[in-house]
């Protein structure tokens, strides 16, 4: 215990990344359980079109972020400037310009939506839902800061208590109004706690507009590649909703919604974790100095691997039985969606930990590379699965094209000497007990999404 307790402690790397790591699990298990207690008050408040509905605007305000992301997190957390007053100041600048952009984009992209999705509704909560991005743009920089040097434990506790203000505004709406606005309006109440908290209770300097032409410029050359690479990441992991939208019922994408909630948990919980933390490690702890950086870094990878994989199985084994037991007979076809969408997101796990070496290398142009195959062959897939074999296939499809990409992901990983084929076999090889285990203890209800 002395020993556990002492590796906690100090300024060593180790004890860095020990800290963050259970500061980031608590902070995303902390959001993901206030979610879930939510999720079950609303469900039970409002109507599964609601969750549909909702999961529309969340598509369109995620789609741009992600498409106007120039990498402002990253290239803190890698560039050698990440603490230089200036430079600081000159992102916070560019992510509040940023910011006013989004909204108008909403604005301009309410209609039109309403008309794609044949949901009204739409036009008038985008613009709201919008706002939220506006007081994001003005979050203050001491947050990427935080996490440039590890020490994210402030972090946490400020983000966790604006999502907690949130939920709670979601929560007194809905019971007043019976409306998805309050989903919308909970929303933005959560994103202005969480700038008004951060402002308030982060250290160091406040940022204030500067502009300075070679931090801009150092920003602008790192963000070019980040920026498509977001657009690319936008596909993968928000494609399914915004294809399977136009060609579900608001009802069941409102369940599948709830579904792949429960079921991407655990994967979501990892990539959480490695954004976050891989930076810095590969930063400092670079794999081509030597082998025993090589072993460190495999030591975490089998980690990492062993406890997402292990909470994917969970989720694969009981999913069904979870739906039962949380949520009411409106939403019992989610049961047969978490099991085969848990078995569709297991072999990303495999490669998870290898991207972000990129990234630690300011290797952003091979990172857009392999993004834009993973969202082309996904986005194909899905569109191949939907309109040939309906939700089953569409499902069974995003699975397959996480296998198909991972020839690029090697090529990535080796690269940067990051790749670990032992651990890749090993990994392959769990993922499949796990995958035939769910599928064959819950064949039946996989099997009535066919009607879906």
């Amino acid at each position: 215990m002395t020993s556990l307790t002492s590796a906690f402690r100090g300024n060593r790397l180790v004890a860095r990344v020990l800290r963050s790591s259970s500061w980031l699990v608590l902070g995303y298990g902390g959001s993901q359980a206030l979610r879930l207690a939510s999720n079950l008050i609303l469900a039970r408040l409002l109507f599964p079109e609601a969750f549909g509905l909702m999961a529309l605007v969340n598509v369109v305000t995620m789609g741009l972020m992600m498409f106007s992301d120039v990498g402002i997190g990253p290239a803190i957390s890698q560039n050698k400037r990440g603490d230089d007053p200036a430079f600081l100041n000159t992102a916070w600048t560019i992510q509040v310009i940023r910011g006013f952009c989004l909204w108008a984009g909403a604005c301009l992209l309410a209609w039109p939506m309403s008309q794609l999705y044949d949901a009204p509704e739409l036009a008038t909560y985008l613009p709201i839902a919008a706002v939220s991005l506006i007081l994001a743009g003005f979050n203050p920089t001491r947050i990427e800061t935080a996490h440039r040097h590890l020490l994210v434990g402030r972090v946490t506790v400020l983000g966790l208590t604006g999502q907690f203000i949130g939920i709670l505004s979601m929560i007194v709406l809905a019971w007043i109004t019976q409306s998805v606005i309050a989903l919308v309006i909970g929303g933005v109440i959560g994103a202005a706690a969480k700038l008004l908290l951060t402002h308030l209770f982060l250290p160091g300097e406040a940022n204030r507009f500067q502009w300075e032409r070679a931090a801009a410029k150092e920003l602008i050359r790192f963000g070019k590649w980040i920026f498509l690479s977001t657009a690319f990441w936008f596909v993968t992991s928000q494609g399914d909703k915004a294809i399977l939208g136009k060609f579900l019922s608001l009802e069941t994408l409102g369940i599948y919604n709830i579904g792949y909630f429960l079921a991407s948990f655990p994967l979501l919980l990892g990539h959480a974790v490695t954004q976050k933390v891989l930076i810095p490690i590969y930063r400092e702890m670079l794999p081509a100095e030597g082998s025993e950086n090589q072993e460190k870094l495999r030591k975490m990878r089998v980690a990492m691997t062993v406890g997402i994989m292990g909470l994917m199985a969970v989720m694969a084994l009981v999913g069904p039985w979870l739906v039962d037991v949380l949520y009411d007979d409106r939403y019992v076809q989610a049961g047969g969606m978490v099991v085969l969408i848990a078995c569709a997101l297991v072999p990303q796990v495999i490669g998870a930990t290898y991207d972000h070496a990129a990234l630690a290398a300011g290797d952003s142009k091979r990172f857009f590379v392999f993004s834009g195959t993973r969202a082309v062959i996904q986005v194909a897939a899905l569109l191949i699965g939907i309109t040939q074999f309906g939700l089953l296939g569409a499902l069974v499809a995003l699975g397959l094209s996480a296998i198909l990409v991972y020839p690029v992901l090697v090529w990535l990983a080796r690269v940067h000497g990051v790749w670990d084929a032992a651990h890749d076999a090993m990994a392959a090889l769990a993922a499949a007990v796990i995958v035939a285990g769910a599928i064959g203890l819950h064949l039946d209800p996989i099997l009535q999404l066919a009607a879906l």
